[in-house]
């Protein structure tokens, strides 16, 4: 039975992550500060767990978390762009100091294996598609630079001291448990949430926008294969964790009326600092490395995150 430190654990991401490895039959330490986190994230499994409200700028604390933890699945982050140009100093704090820190902790603690939450946003507004990890980075936001900063780090700690470490380039992640009034939020749960209460989605731009919307299993089976898959093939590696595929909000929005009977159309304004016009990952490399597989396309994400959203 292994033991996993997820970092950012009440988030969307971790607490997701928390049930499969708990489902697997594995234990789970959980941090979070609950800065965008929220303790109703855990429900029914905050008792299966060992849970400390922990900032990743402790150290002692990271620690003393990291003691006897077999894989770290760090998750913990500002998750926001528009945040990030708001605020660069805060976000620099929590995305690249902090990661520092629980490198150093698990190192320390000689952990087998630390799996990062790294973001597409380093790709920047590049034309070339589909992106591929061999490309030269291009971040625009300060969020952007953070995780990017973030990923050297993981590779720097592979190089420099042989703690293993493996970063997957999340894109677009989406699925329940999101939080819709938040201003970290994916455009998802803001578009569904409002269509279902009958209120106008926002569009920033004019809606061509592309994502390579990604349903929260398949990035929760990437991190589970990244634990386990061979050093050879995925220490010291990113990774791309995607669906191969994009669509444009325009065309979201014209699924999700379907889904949720919304009659309206959306409002548009002018688009958002630090945003990219259009994002579509190669998922190549994690098919090899990783054994990574499409498990849910975005038709079957959307339709099973509207129906989550509803049962609430």
């Amino acid at each position: 039975m292994a033991r996993c430190l997820i970092t950012g654990v009440a988030g969307f991401i971790g607490s997701a992550l928390a049930r499969a490895v708990l489902a697997q039959g594995d234990q789970v330490r959980g941090i979070d500060n609950f800065a965008t986190g929220k303790r109703e994230n855990l429900g029914e499994i905050l008792t299966q767990m060992d849970f400390r409200q922990v900032d990743l700028l402790d150290l002692e604390a990271l620690r003393e978390a990291c003691v006897e933890v077999d894989y770290v699945l760090h998750e913990a982050a500002i998750p926001s762009v528009p945040k990030s140009v708001l605020d660069p100093l805060g976000s620099n704090r929590a995305n690249v100091d902090g990661t520092v820190n629980l490198l150093v902790a698990a190192r320390d603690a000689k952990v087998k294996r630390v799996v990062y939450a790294a973001s597409s946003s380093a790709y920047g507004d590049t034309p070339t598609l589909p992106k591929r990890e061999d490309m030269t980075p291009n971040p625009i936001s300060p969020y952007a630079v953070a995780k990017l900063a973030s990923e050297h780090y993981m590779i720097s700690f592979y190089r420099c001291y042989g703690l293993e470490t493996v970063a997957l380039r999340y894109f677009n992640i989406f699925g329940p448990r999101q939080d819709p009034p938040s201003p970290y939020s994916g455009v998802l749960a803001k578009f569904i949430t409002r269509m279902l209460r009958g209120e106008q989605p926002a569009i920033f731009g004019d809606g061509e926008q592309s994502r390579d919307f990604t349903y929260i299993d398949n990035a929760v089976e990437a991190n589970l294969l990244a634990c386990k898959a061979p050093a050879g093939q995925a220490a010291g590696q990113v990774f791309n964790v995607a669906t191969g595929r994009r669509v444009t909000l325009n065309e979201t929005f014209e699924l999700l009326q379907g889904l949720t009977s919304y009659t309206g159309q959306p409002g548009y304004g002018p688009e958002r600092g630090g945003d990219i016009k259009h994002s579509l990952a190669d998922i190549a490399k994690a098919k090899a490395g990783l054994g990574y597989k499409v498990e849910v396309d975005f038709e079957e994400g959307l339709r099973r995150t509207v129906q989550w959203y509803r049962g609430r």
